[in-house]
């Protein structure tokens, strides 16, 4: 039976041996506010670890964890921070200094509402332009925890950590960015809503009332 052209297109988007690309999860620690590790909240029948990890791994050909090996070494291969107790963009850095490939999909374990395929637009986009970084940005500013990074941004997340300056969007003034805007989003029917994070009791409960895709 002949292969259908949808089946053909995603191949194209979502075949790793075609990409060069690795996805890396900011798992994190504990949350003060939610009272205990996000990645293993339980959240509409799953972990937000594994529904991480699933989509993760329909975009991605490999997927790796940042955070403590001792908590996530049985779910993906992991790297630990080499910032600790910085934020994100420590997790970024370690991230990228441990990475081969040029273009790394860094995602936050509390996304719950990301989407493989967007992913993979993401990912397509980063390989087409000369963007160091490939992001969305929505009226709530950047998204640079559902973003592309080349290795090139390794270097200057360091020199910024070590100026003790963890501000992730600091970083992009000076930089060639590939962003992704609300129109653009709509036009190819995705929803800012994908970059709803949980980072309180309250937002988990609103988010958990959201229909299950």
């Amino acid at each position: 039976m002949p292969r259908s052209l949808a089946w053909v297109l995603r191949e194209i988007v979502y075949d790793p041996a075609m990409r060069n690309a690795c996805a890396f999860l900011l798992a994190g620690g504990r949350s003060s506010r939610m009272g205990h590790d996000k990645a293993f909240l339980e959240f509409q029948g799953s972990t937000l670890l594994n529904r991480a990890l699933a989509v993760a791994r329909e975009a991605a050909g490999e997927v790796r964890i940042v955070g403590s090996p001792q908590k996530f070494q049985g779910f993906a291969p992991t790297v630990e921070d080499q910032f600790s107790g910085c934020g994100p963009l420590a997790g970024i850095h370690s991230a990228l200094s441990s990475s081969t490939f040029e273009y790394n999909l860094v995602l936050a374990v509390d996304m719950p509402f990301l989407e493989a395929k967007f992913l993979g637009y993401l990912l397509e986009q980063a390989r087409i332009s000369n963007g160091l970084v490939t992001l969305p940005r929505t009226e709530h500013g950047w998204q640079p925890l559902c973003a592309v990074y080349r290795r090139e941004f390794a270097p200057m997340a360091e020199s910024a950590l070590r100026g003790g300056r963890y501000r992730i969007n600091h970083l992009f003034c000076d930089l060639e960015l590939r962003v992704i805007n609300e129109r653009e989003l709509s036009q190819h029917g995705f929803s800012p809503e994908m970059f709803r994070n949980l980072n309180t009791p309250e937002e988990f409960e609103r988010a958990s009332l959201v229909k299950k895709n």
